[in-house]
């Protein structure tokens, strides 16, 4: 190549090209291809209910994996997004602005069944429902119960179908009661104000006013229902579509997680310093060890298997409740590919 090739085109000199490089290498991070970005951790909806504890527990382990690693493999990465109520964090799922949650299991079935692309791929806990009444009232059995206000945070809810549950074991409906909508965070004070006789949800909403002093549990569904399911991992499907080593590797965290957490108490302390910071659930580190060990089994995380009939169980329930309309067909609402190949994650915390 002969010198008048490495010339600089006509107009330019040595000096301008010098001064355009050093201006290129000043630019901003924002300024530059959008290839040389580093890629957002994937945002998974939450609410600050012990029933997704395996959440908090997944993402912080994740990074503390990531910071340690020096493979120079893939850093998948994810952060718990918190929302307040089922509606909320519903339409920011079908609307995409999020595409992973956690989530009631029937609305997912609902959804799924009016097209919406999700999925389930992984559960999130067992157990962690109550069915709270106050200290100082007479109820000992649902009968006692009857024309009276009890709460439960939405129809779609699986604390809605244990409460159907418990009715129909003393031959009531919900006719026989008055049943209200209720953001779980509302339900302790309602029931102290007597704004409502009872209420039924997920922890830590049931030991907030047991540990307070003025509740007592009725019913529990450790006693009354041990597979009982609720919150399940949630993704859109054009998630699994173009990132599937980072849904595996999210399942496979969540199920470390779950393990870990019933590993031994010393764990279950831990969980409740991450979950109780302001990044997660910002609440009472007391309240939520109270749902730790009184007793350790109120909540449970180690068996995390999706068996089909227990899904069955819970459309038919769901079918009967009136939330869903007709059957829905497993497929239609369920990934089990992640499951099956998961291998639970070491959780380094």
């Amino acid at each position: 190549m002969n010198a008048e090739a490495l010339a600089p085109p006509d107009g330019l000199d040595r000096r301008s090209l010098l001064g355009g490089a050093v201006a290129a290498a000043l630019l901003p991070a924002a300024a530059l291809p959008a290839a040389a970005a580093a890629p957002k951790p994937l945002l998974v909806g939450g609410l600050p209910v012990t029933c997704n504890l395996t959440l908090p527990v997944a993402c912080v382990a994740r990074a503390s994996a990531n910071s340690t690693d020096k493979s120079g493999g893939p850093q998948f990465e994810y952060e718990y997004s918190k929302y307040n109520g089922w509606p909320e964090i519903k339409e920011s799922l079908m609307a995409g602005r999020i595409q992973a949650a956690y989530m009631l299991a029937p609305l997912v079935m609902d959804l799924a069944d009016k097209k919406i692309p999700v999925k389930i791929v992984s559960l999130g806990h067992r157990s962690g429902a109550v069915i709270m009444v106050r200290t100082d009232s007479t109820y000992q059995k649902f009968k006692d119960l009857t024309g009276k206000r009890i709460a439960i945070p939405s129809r779609f809810a699986v604390d809605f179908l244990f409460l159907r549950k418990m009715l129909a074991r003393e031959g009531m409906t919900p006719k026989d009661i008055q049943i209200v909508e209720m953001p779980p965070p509302d339900m302790p004070a309602a029931l102290y104000a007597k704004a409502v006789d009872a209420y039924c949800t997920g922890e830590p909403f049931g030991a907030a006013a047991q540990r307070a002093g003025y509740a007592r549990a009725l019913r529990m569904t450790r006693d009354e229902w041990r597979n009982y399911i609720c919150c399940v991992l949630t993704v859109r499907e054009e998630l699994i579509r173009d990132n599937r080593p980072l849904v595996q590797d999210l399942v496979n965290h969540v199920l470390g997680a779950g393990q870990w957490l019933d590993q031994k108490q010393d764990n279950r302390n831990k969980a409740v310093a991450i979950a109780a910071g302001r990044k997660y659930f910002n609440q009472d580190p007391n309240i939520i060890r109270f749902v730790m060990e009184n007793p350790v089994d109120r909540v449970t995380y180690g068996d995390l298997r999706m068996i089909r009939a227990e899904f069955d169980e819970l459309m038919q329930l769901s079918i009967e409740a009136g939330t869903i309309k007709a059957p829905v067909a497993y497929e239609k609402y369920m990934d089990e590919s992640f499951a099956k190949a998961a291998r639970a994650a070491t959780i380094p915390l």
